[in-house]
């Protein structure tokens, strides 16, 4: 049995530009003390073919964890585009937000995101190198991906 339970994620900022700073409404549920901080990371996957291009954006600890419900914002910024595969850069990939306790992960939540222009004369005409500044990311909140993995809580 997990001491801590996501309860609810919230991304206030989607649909939103690429080059946005990703934000989590993180609300999760603490069922027993605990002696140790949570440790948060979110994780941009790059490419599908590497863990290469994967970039963590952001990692936060969180504690001390008081007993009930808990909730937090975690802003990170976005992925360096430098780092993802051209390729790569439109289309469909994940965003993965990881909580782990004593260096244990027990639970990951995955989000799939659509990179593509907002504008249809861009998406029927790309420019030969990405624009940036005119590319939107669409994380899909409505179907996230909640992995759990048993771990030894003492």
């Amino acid at each position: 049995m997990s001491l801590v339970n996501i309860t609810n994620v919230q991304i206030p900022n989607n649909p939103t530009l690429f080059n946005t700073e990703f934000q989590f409404e993180i609300t999760f549920e603490c069922l027993a003390p605990l002696k140790e901080d949570l440790e948060f990371k979110v994780i941009y996957v790059g490419s599908a073919e590497s863990e290469e291009y994967d970039q963590e954006l952001d990692s936060i600890m969180v504690g001390p964890v008081p007993l009930g419900m808990n909730r937090f914002v975690l802003t990170t910024p976005a992925p360096n585009s430098d780092k993802i595969p051209t390729d790569d850069t439109i289309g469909v990939t994940v965003v993965l937000l990881t909580c782990s306790y004593m260096g244990r992960e027990f639970v990951r939540v995955g989000y799939y995101v659509n990179n593509d222009y907002i504008d249809e004369e861009l998406r029927e005409n790309p420019p030969p190198q990405v624009d940036f500044s005119k590319l939107y990311r669409n994380i899909l909140v409505e179907k996230p991906r909640v992995t759990r993995f048993l771990i030894e809580w003492y």
